[in-house]
């Protein structure tokens, strides 16, 4: 439950999703996170390596391997929204 509530909360899963295409600066975090605003990313971000899903090297922040495990995880469920949203969108039709 621990892992949904962080997941649950605003852009935590988007920071997420964004850092699976590579390392990214913060500036280019908040680039790819689009409407964040500084002070919830630096808040999320601090949440996000405490749970040690991300870190901070020297080409920026990157997931770790527990968080490319989560991604891996995570984009199954992608997958299975589309579908859902597709089927429900017909059914609306």
């Amino acid at each position: 439950m621990a892992l949904l509530d962080l997941l649950g909360r605003t852009w935590s899963l988007g920071i997420v999703w964004n850092l699976q295409q590579g390392p990214a600066t913060f500036r280019e975090l908040q680039k790819r996170c689009e409407q964040i605003s500084p002070t919830l990313l630096n808040s999320r971000l601090k949440e996000l390596k405490t749970l040690q899903l991300i870190d901070m090297q020297d080409t920026g922040y990157q997931l770790t391997q527990q968080g490319l495990e989560l991604i891996t995880i995570i984009l199954p469920l992608g997958d299975w929204s589309q579908n859902w949203a597709k089927r429900v969108l017909k059914e609306e039709s």
